[in-house]
């Protein structure tokens, strides 16, 4: 029994120490696909800047990639990208931050155990049906409200991420609501406040930071959207602000110009990687404020 207890301490010994190198060689892998990621972006953006001039790219507004007098400006993709984004924040953010209030001030534990699984369903819906969902239903439904409204926009694809990106805002800012100490509510309440004034005098301030962080994240899964607003608003590449027109988003082209036959080292090819690079940043920018803010209004209790 002594000699059987000692080998197994030996392994148990030997199984500590492959343990940590195991857990450390997974975390490495992780890491070396981002800087992979980053280095691709890098190399090809780099080799599209030697054909294009930077500012040409970053201000120019017209985008046509295809025909002899080709021409990069990225402009109308970041209009389509900025505003089928704020449509769906519009759409989101007061719907999903209600549902939270309602799911962590008003609704009791039975409602809720029923109410945010059904919410929570929405995230699991492929974003190729958002799309046909937009083109074959929101669409003809907006084409016969708004006369003007062409056959693809980008109206419809912002209602419709900013209904698919809901539970989102709706799920993070209930649990930001929930951690807020049961006390601070019956302090208020003991002081005569109404469970109204308790949710948005006390519950809201105190929960802001984890609320302003679903709010930027949500706007980061809105921005690095792909198949909505491919399906739905279409491939014009029009540098406009008239939300009836179609226009396309960064994330489109990448789809156009990836399923298209763009010849490798062209600049058609090129410009793929800088698109992608430019989502990049916005999206690394977005997730940079929502830690900043996480960090800067943190509530701890």
């Amino acid at each position: 029994m002594i000699q059987k207890n000692r080998s197994t301490m030996n392994f148990t010994r030997i199984w500590e120490k492959i343990i940590p190198k195991i857990l450390l060689a997974i975390a490495i892998i992780s890491i070396l696909t981002t800087v992979g990621i980053l280095s691709t972006l890098l190399v090809e953006t780099i080799a599209f800047f030697k054909q294009v001039p930077f500012l040409d790219f970053f201000t120019g507004t017209k985008l046509k990639p295809l025909g002899a007098d080709a021409q990069f400006g990225v402009l109308p993709l970041l209009t389509g990208t900025l505003i089928s984004t704020v449509i769906a924040m519009i759409v989101a953010i007061p719907i999903g931050l209600m549902t939270a209030v309602y799911l962590s001030e008003y609704a009791s534990d039975r409602i809720r155990r029923t109410f945010k699984p059904l919410l929570e369903i929405l995230a699991g819906i492929p974003t190729i049906v958002y799309g046909f969902f937009a083109f074959t239903f929101v669409t003809p439904l907006l084409r016969s409200i708004i006369p003007g409204l062409e056959p693809t926009n980008i109206l419809s694809p912002g209602i419709v991420m900013g209904v698919m990106i809901i539970p989102m805002v709706a799920s993070l800012s209930e649990d930001a609501m929930s951690s807020v100490p049961s006390e601070m509510r019956q302090g208020a309440s003991a002081l005569g406040a109404t469970r109204l004034e308790v949710t948005f005098k006390i519950v809201i301030p105190a929960a802001i930071s984890g609320i302003v962080a679903s709010f930027v994240l949500a706007i980061s899964r809105a921005i690095g959207e792909t198949m909505i607003v491919t399906i739905a608003s279409g491939s014009s590449k029009n540098f406009t602000f008239d939300v009836t027109q179609s226009m396309q988003t960064m994330t489109a082209y990448i789809v156009e110009v990836t399923g298209g036959e763009a010849p490798a080292g062209s600049t058609l090819y090129y410009s793929l990687y800088a698109v992608a690079m430019t989502l990049f940043v916005f999206t690394l920018i977005m997730n940079l404020i929502a830690q900043y803010v996480s960090r800067r209004y943190r509530e701890e209790y």
